[in-house]
């Protein structure tokens, strides 16, 4: 098993597809933090798709321009579509013209079609986009790693930089009008950032599955955390070992990387379901609030579901 375990990481694809799996883990559950706050758990599932179009233009601008790969360009791409939808969705979700769940379904229904079609102007098929649908751990090179470590250091500095403005905002958007603080901004910003996240994810897991790497960890430190920083740390730790233990199961067995990081996630909040009762942690008979401030500087939140 030890000299197995010395073959897997001596492997130069699986050092690159830990490393990978790593920085997703730590920073989608950031971003997932403030989605779950807002109540957008599927804002990711909607980003995710609208970002398979970006892939496909990635496609067909490489083909267009010569480049081997064909798909040399679909991460930044993807990047670029992702951050056009996130921004557009806010915009509407803002203004009020399109309520929340319609702008999400214009999101997944034209991000799908949109990558269906713009890969067969490229002279592919709906084939060559299920390495992203999934997450493609094999065809991982050395500029991903760069392209996801950049996208993750960013993501990291705006989440865990801006915490407390990020977090006033998305418990209560009146408070943080009051208190001055540049909403509309922080807004968009959240937005990026979860465009962001899907883009550095979706190597790993793929789009259809991005928002659970999101959400799921984030859902798993609610049940074992109350304050906002504590479940933040605790969603981040449960993410990077769902996607390193998922990663390195796929070494041994044929199965889906993004798949089996999901399973594993999911197992983990069954677990955490059946411990809480086991640490004294019950829920709580309503939903009220009362904000506290807490030694770190965050809001924390008591008698609320944890």
């Amino acid at each position: 098993m030890i000299d197995t375990l010395a073959t897997m990481l001596a492997s130069p694809l699986m050092q690159r597809g830990l490393l990978i799996a790593a920085l997703v883990g730590v920073s989608a559950p950031v971003i997932g933090t403030y989605l779950v706050q807002r109540r957008l758990a599927l804002l990711g599932d909607g980003i995710g798709h609208v970002a398979l179009t970006g892939v496909a233009m990635g496609w067909l601008a490489g083909a267009a321009a010569g480049l081997t790969p064909h798909d040399a360009l679909a991460v930044p791409g993807a990047v670029i579509a992702a951050v056009i939808g996130a921004v557009l969705i806010e915009v509407m979700r803002t203004k009020g013209r399109t309520s929340g769940d319609v702008a999400l379904a214009l999101l997944f229904y034209g991000g799908i079609a949109g990558g269906v079609l713009l890969i067969g102007l490229a002279g592919g098929t709906s084939a060559n986009l299920t390495g992203y649908l999934f997450g493609s751990i094999a065809t991982v090179t050395p500029l991903d790693v760069w392209m996801t470590a950049g996208l993750a250091a960013v993501v990291l500095t705006v989440g865990l930089g801006l915490r407390p403005a990020l977090f006033a905002l998305c418990h209560d958007e009146e408070f943080a009008t009051a208190t001055g603080l540049p909403v509309r901004t922080l807004n968009i910003l959240v937005a990026v950032m979860a465009a962001l996240t899907v883009s550095v994810s979706m190597r790993v897991v793929g789009v259809l599955l991005v928002s659970a790497v999101m959400i799921v960890p984030v859902a798993v430190a609610q049940l074992l955390t109350r304050s906002f920083a504590a479940t933040m740390h605790l969603a981040m730790g449960v993410g990077a070992a769902v996607c390193v233990t998922g990663l390195a199961i796929t070494y041994f067995h044929p199965l889906s990387p993004g798949a089996t990081i999901v399973v594993l996630a999911i197992a983990c909040y069954v677990l955490a379901l059946i411990a809480r009762p086991l640490l004294g942690r019950r829920p709580s008979a309503d939903r009220a609030t009362e904000r506290v401030h807490d030694p770190e500087g965050d809001l924390q939140l008591r008698g609320a579901r944890p």
